[in-house]
């Protein structure tokens, strides 16, 4: 026997809502002769489920689902298990859902759109002990490190901004006065260093604090 073929097989979940992602995740790990994919999931509770069942050693873990998303299965995984090695896997590039998901407890954020030159070396890595993080998330991270979250209710006023509302609507909708609205609106554009409010709307999609 080879030395080789004595090393244990990488196991790995594969968590996602698009079986077509799935798929191809299946076909990059099939063609690497340190792993194998043990279950597939489609949604958060089933993979909590199956990591209860199949104990992997990495997860690769979509951020947007239904129902539970990605960064809050990582957490209850993590809390179960906190030997969990787990990858999340997004199309943001911003800094907000990569320190979300570190928080959660994921060891790696990897960048949909770089699979398929990054994948196979960040399960090794992270499966080893390691973090993965892409360099320009990295210093988007290092960037905003220091400076002050958006509130909850900062996030919600924003997000009706996106849809288009004025501030009578944002009041209306959140059932606070035009003033209070002025206020949080005024504390957002501080915080995210934009020139008015379509400037901060553009900056929280770009960092993934609002969905695109």
């Amino acid at each position: 026997m080879k030395a080789a073929d004595a090393t244990p097989m990488i196991k790995i979940l594969t968590v996602d809502d698009h079986p077509v992602f799935r798929e191809g995740i299946s076909a990059v790990i099939a063609g690497q002769p340190d792993m194998a994919l043990v279950a597939e999931a489609s949604s958060g509770a089933q993979a909590i489920n199956a990591y209860r069942v199949h104990r992997p050693d990495v997860t690769l873990m979509d951020i947007q689902m239904s129902g539970l998303d990605g960064i809050e299965t990582t957490r209850r995984i993590r809390e179960e298990f906190p030997q969990a090695r787990i990858i999340v896997l997004t199309t943001y590039k911003g800094d907000t859902q990569a320190m979300m998901a570190l928080k959660a407890g994921a060891a790696g954020y990897l960048l949909k759109s770089s699979l398929r030159k990054e994948l196979v070396d960040a399960i090794r890595a992270v499966h080893a002990g390691h973090k993965r993080i892409p360099p320009e998330i990295a210093m988007q991270i290092a960037e905003y490190a220091g400076e002050d979250a958006l509130s909850v209710r900062e996030v919600q006023i924003l997000q009706s901004v996106a849809r288009g509302n004025a501030n009578k609507e944002i009041a209306l909708e959140c059932s606070i006065s035009d003033q209070t609205v002025k206020t949080h609106l005024a504390s957002i554009i501080s915080k995210l260093k934009a020139k008015d409010r379509t400037h901060a709307v553009t900056i929280a999609i770009k960092r993934g604090i609002l969905p695109v």
